[in-house]
């Protein structure tokens, strides 16, 4: 299994790895970071980046590395830094070109590189090596990467393996596909090398802009290293997530759930908006794991039939549009508007307050008026229902054997579980877990209750909370409350945690990047502008990158994508199919909208 215990919160034990005057790994604090996004040797912009995000309280800042122009200005961006008692450590990534990563690495903290490009080159062949021909690739890789490691150890610089969804290497997906295995085993290439070595200063990270993707590789990662004694810090993020609301939510979604199953030792928030902004989203995800530990205890369940590595939704009995084959419902606290005169719930069900629901006592049997059961705390709840519908209100407590006897006996009850445990993914999943394994088939809503002024803080603790249950495959709907938000506010982001989990899709999906020195043209500007033009079009995925270097990979599911090919110019791609090619950027957007009309799939 990939952590120690699914009802008990423990850190995943790590080495403990230096990065410069900043450890991490171990008991260290987990770590946060961002990267800069101006061009490596425009010297000052990059040096007054780098300030803003160590004000912004980063322990690391990371900068694009494509040559060894960029590598010589690193060397000159650690001296004046220095100079100015700057002494956050700072981290070269490098793509394509080992030697660059050879040059860096004498002048850095740490080094990235990425397995999918580190001397591997795409030759669109679907040819599957044989073994001997893997294992000559392998002596390649090693001879290579050898080198670079004997730098790294001379100058006591960190490197990160940083496997990107997006860009596996070509040996790499022909033998795994484009999946999770395939991302970890990328990864395990350059680890073995590692530990045959002896070089123990390494980070590694799996990352994807599908929440999925992400959560499942970094899972088997950790299980695969379990299995060969290895103990490397995880780095943590979700790629190209977007920005606002929906950046914030599905980082959470992705990192929370990792968070959650003591995975991670630094974190980086990706979001297509001014670097240092990454840093306040970053830490309120790490503070809301803070001291976990000490949750109250959750039972110990039998979890054979849990399954953390891939999508597998919970299989469930259809009642009043809950369950079965009925999509992931949003359910909202309605109860101080009229929603007759409330356009924006117009198509909601309809709210009534049941006034049969009465307390009794606490058994089971004895807690249910007619043919609903409720436990003390619903008195006068109000759920989208109707008379008809038997929602019956209860936490962990409530799950013992004469319980799950009698829904057993009852399907056409609709559970609504909540927790108020510090660890209430922990919780809420051993309930889960329990009705998989007495076969109970009843829907259940997942209802979340917290007392947040802030509204990113809301977004990011609803989002690690129902993201992880979501992802595990959990929960035919959710219901968040806030003592102090408008339910149209609640209802929105319940939407936004559904789109950032896939599990329901209810709004046009952006995937962006975040931009670095590789982006060539405003990448947050086009994003604005994209999203004004083509927000209504709620059945499409659009991808804006800056670059090619993760891009047809990490938009591979998406419907179009508008891609950075060079100095001003934008190529425009069909699902993986590059359709047009270098247009000049000041028309990018309306030959966006162009190729979208032309498919026939604009709507006005």
């Amino acid at each position: 299994m990939f952590c120690k215990s699914l009802t008990k919160y423990n850190r995943h034990k790590t080495n403990v790895v230096n990065v410069g005057n900043v450890p991490l790994g171990g008991s260290n604090p987990i770590r946060t970071q961002s990267m800069i996004n101006v061009a490596t040797t425009d010297i000052d912009k990059a040096v007054e980046q780098c300030k803003k995000i160590a004000k912004a309280g980063a322990d690391y800042v990371r900068a694009t590395v494509q040559g060894k122009p960029e590598a010589e200005s690193m060397k000159i961006i650690r001296e004046k830094l220095n100079h100015e008692k700057i002494n956050i450590p700072l981290i070269a990534d490098v793509h394509f070109n080992p030697q660059v990563a050879k040059i860096v690495a004498q002048y850095v903290e740490k080094v990235r590189i990425n397995p999918g490009n580190f001397i591997d080159k795409k030759h669109n062949s679907n040819k599957i090596l044989d073994e001997n021909e893997y294992n000559a690739e392998l002596q390649r890789l090693r001879n290579e990467f050898v080198s670079l490691i004997d730098i790294c150890k001379q100058h006591k610089t960190a490197l990160r393996i940083g496997v990107n969804h997006g860009s596996l290497s070509e040996k790499i997906t022909n033998r795994y596909g484009d999946t999770p295995t395939g991302m970890v085993e990328s990864a395990m290439e350059f680890l073995r090398i590692c530990k045959h070595e002896k070089f123990e200063d390494i980070v590694v990270s799996m990352k994807s802009s599908n929440t999925r993707v992400m959560v499942y590789a970094y899972r088997l990662l950790a299980e695969k290293m379990n299995a060969e004694k290895m103990n490397f810090p995880l780095h943590i993020g979700v790629t190209e997530t977007g920005d606002g609301e929906d950046g914030r939510i599905k980082s959470a979604a992705g990192i929370g759930t990792l968070l959650a199953d003591g995975l991670g030792d630094t974190i980086r928030v990706s979001l297509t908006e001014a670097p240092e902004n990454e840093i306040p989203v970053a830490k309120k995800i790490v503070d809301y794991f803070v001291n976990r530990q000490k949750h109250d205890a959750v039972p110990d369940i039998d979890a054979e039939k849990y399954s953390p590595y891939e999508y597998k939704q919970r299989k469930t009995t259809a009642v009043n549009g809950f369950g079965g084959d009925n999509q992931i419902a949003v359910v909202a606290d309605l109860s101080h508007i009229n929603p007759v005169y409330d356009k924006d719930f117009e198509n909601l069900g309809f709210v009534k307050d049941n006034k049969k629901w009465i307390k009794t006592d606490n058994s089971p049997d004895a807690v249910y008026t007619g043919s609903s059961l409720f436990d003390a705390t619903t008195q006068g709840i109000t759920i989208l229902s109707d008379e008809s519908e038997n929602i019956i209100h209860c936490n962990i407590s409530f799950f013992n054997d004469d319980f799950i006897a009698w829904l057993t006996k009852n399907p056409d009850n609709i559970l609504m579980i909540e927790s108020n445990n510090t660890n209430a993914v922990a919780e809420l999943r051993a309930c889960f877990l329990m009705l998989e394994n007495a076969n109970v088939k009843n829907p259940v809503i997942i209802r979340r209750i917290y007392d947040d002024k802030g509204i990113e803080s809301l977004q990011i603790k609803a989002a690690c909370d129902f993201g992880a249950l979501l992802i595990d495959g959990f929960g035919d709907a959710v219901c968040l409350q806030n003592t102090k938000s408008e339910s149209k506010n609640l209802t929105k982001i319940c939407f936004s945690i559904l789109q950032a989990t896939r599990v329901r899709f209810s709004k046009t999906e952006f995937i962006a990047c975040p931009s670095c020195g590789r982006t060539l043209f405003d990448i947050q500007k086009t994003l604005t502008e994209i999203k004004n033009k083509t927000s209504h079009l709620k059945h499409l995925k659009i991808a804006v990158m800056g670059c090619i270097v993760n891009g047809i990979g990490e938009m591979a599911d998406a419907d179009y994508g508008y891609v950075g090919a060079g100095a001003g110019k934008i190529s425009l791609y069909k699902n993986k199919e590059l359709v047009k090619r270098n247009i000049p950027q000041a028309n990018a957007v309306n030959e966006l909208v162009a190729l979208i009309k032309d498919d026939g799939r604009w709507i006005e």
